[in-house]
């Protein structure tokens, strides 16, 4: 896949719309130093190529029950390819994994899995993750506090 040339202005763009991306067009340009028209266009082609590929709320887990996290390290019994888009397939449709990465080391899998609270998670474990495709053994951290979670910045 070609990276998508960007120039500075576009950059900006991204810095700003990953912060605020409720932000109005208007505003966008005058914070980047471009007047609406040529700052929509360029938000438009970022969309249109997928550099920007969606615009979500940020929603806060204390205030929905759901600030319980755990990282669960998850080693499969087969690596080839199809295992894996087989565990890939079946790990997306959890709701309460959060975050799911194939990882090279001691472990296959890194999960980031959100949920009520222990026991929710204990249930979540026991019902889903473990009899996910392939897997042969987990471990569990339990985040004791969230530092920083921000989710993808742009570091440009």
């Amino acid at each position: 896949m070609a990276r998508i040339k960007l120039d500075s202005f576009d950059h900006a763009i991204l810095r700003i719309m990953a912060v605020d991306g409720r932000l109005s067009v208007t505003e966008l340009a005058t914070r980047i130093g471009l007047t609406k028209s040529p700052t929509q266009t360029r938000l438009r082609r970022l969309e249109e190529q997928g550099v920007i590929q969606g615009y979500r709320a940020l929603i806060d887990p204390h205030q929905i029950g759901m600030a319980h996290i755990a990282f669960v390290e998850v080693k499969l019994s087969d690596t080839r390819e199809a295992a894996l888009q087989s565990f890939n397939a079946a790990a997306r449709t959890v709701p309460e994994i959060e975050e799911c990465h194939l990882i090279a080391g001691a472990f296959d899998y890194l999960l980031k899995v959100r949920s009520r609270d222990i026991a929710a998670y204990r249930q979540v474990l026991a019902e889903h993750i473990s009899g996910l495709p392939h897997v042969t053994s987990t471990s569990t951290h339990v985040v004791m506090e969230a530092v920083k979670e921000t989710g993808a910045q742009p570091v440009f």
